[in-house]
Formats: C-alpha cells, structure tokens, sequence
C-alpha cells in the first residue's frame, strides 16, 4: 500500500477543488426537483462544473458514462442518469459526484429529500450524514482506517440501520481512488495508520434494511437487494495534527 501524503501546495488545489464540488451540491439541492429525469440532473451538474474550468471526475471514468452518478432509493451507487427515469415527489436521490481542478480530485455525496419523502426516510438520510461525522471523529493522527469505519458503523446500526460491505471509501488526490481503503464497517485489520498530509474519502452508504446489495446488468448501478432504499453522504477529508479538515466545502453552505 503506497498512501500518498500530500504537500501544502496540492492541499491548496485540493481545496479548491473541494469548493466548487460543494458548490455543485449546494446548486443541485436547489435545482433537483420532482418531474426532472435522472438525465437532467446530469447535464445540470456537469453544467456547473464545467462553468468553473474544471473537469467532472467521473465522466468516462473507468468507462462510466456521466457526469454525476444519480441513485434513487434503493440504488446505493452508481446510478447512470437517464432521459426515461423521472424523479416522483416521494424519492430520495443520492448525488455522488467529483471536480478535477488542475489535475487534483474532491469527491462528495448528498442524498436528496423531495417534498414527499416518508419520516422514516428522512430519518435513514439524517442518520446516514451524522454516522459520517461520527466516523471523522476517529480521523485523526496514530489512529487506523478502521477507527472510522468501527464509528460509522456503530452509530448507523444503533438506529437499526445497516451499513454496506460491498463498496467503502478510498484515498484521493492526483487521482479519483488511491490508498488506503477507507471501509464503513469494522474490518479485521485496523487497515492504514492516518497520518497528517493523507487525503481520504470517507462515504457512508447505509441501508434501511439488510446490508445485502448486488449489481444491474449495466455493470454500475449498486441496488440493495431487499428492494429498501439506502443514503449516501461523502466529504473529501485531510487529515491534520489535530481534528480533520473537510475539503468538499464552501463558505456559506451547510454540510
């Protein structure tokens, strides 16, 4: 495992490029709306990233074919956008997306909340984005990736959630995945020590039923197999001397 530690000056593009991805989130959360298609939400965030001279990390990646990977209630991941598929007023919509700015990588995800969405759906979200910061709790110096994963996991299955084994967060900078892995679940080896300068991606998916998930004949999108929905929620985090610092951010947007 070769972890890249990252010198100030990729941080300071890092972080830029961390800017303009929750920028792209925040604008998306404002635009997504019932009666758009999968497609449109698409066109509109490559459409933003694009306005920042910069470039969508997953578009053609590894030969995926968008911009922005959709997912509507129990897709998990991964979800190609799709000029047939509408969103209804009682969807979820997890928004994973990535912004290359000079060659270096942010990558984050938000779960979307239309108007009609059920209490225990809105519930499954909010736990999803708090297990993340009880994970970044842990993402500190002499710690191990497992520390995250161990506090994600604990808090998502306190409230009778289940975290997915299948896909875990990973390294990030010069490229979209690099070490370490970053598992959401407990592992049986502590994985990476953390050290100051690591870059990771740290993205709870957590399921409202059983962690069990399998993948479409697409070969990308990742659906639980009990047919319940399941939340994302991703930052782009450095990790420093002291508590980490979430690089998918920008003054004036809410986490």
């Amino acid at each position: 495992m070769a972890v890249s530690i990252k010198s100030s000056a990729e941080i300071e593009l890092m972080r830029e490029a961390g800017r303009i991805l929750a920028i792209t989130h925040d604008e998306l959360a404002k635009r997504v709306k019932p009666g758009m298609s999968t497609l449109d939400v698409d066109r509109i965030g490559e459409e933003i990233i694009r306005s920042y001279d910069c470039i969508p990390s997953f578009l053609n990646y590894n030969g995926y074919p968008a911009s922005i990977c959709v997912s509507v209630n129990e897709e998990v991941v991964h979800g190609i956008p799709d000029k047939n598929r509408i969103i209804k007023e009682d969807d979820i919509v997890s928004l994973d997306a990535g912004v290359i700015y000079k060659g270096y990588h942010s990558d984050a995800a938000r779960t979307l909340i239309m108007p009609a969405v059920s209490d225990e759906i809105k519930e499954l979200v909010k736990v999803t984005r708090e297990s993340f910061f009880e994970g970044i709790k842990q993402a500190i110096p002499g710690n191990h990736v497992r520390d995250i994963g161990r506090a994600v996991q604990e808090y998502a299955e306190s409230h009778g959630y289940s975290v997915v084994r299948d896909l875990i967060g990973h390294g990030v900078g010069s490229k979209l995945h690099e070490d370490p892995e970053v598992p959401n679940f407990v592992t049986p080896r502590r994985g990476a020590k953390l050290r100051p300068g690591m870059t990771i991606a740290v993205e709870p998916m957590i399921n409202l039923g059983e962690y069990d998930v399998y993948w479409l004949e697409d070969d990308w999108t990742v659906v639980t197999e009990d047919g319940l929905p399941s939340a994302h929620y991703e930052n782009t985090i450095l990790i420093t001397e002291g508590e980490p610092e979430i690089l998918s951010t920008a003054p004036g947007i809410a986490l």
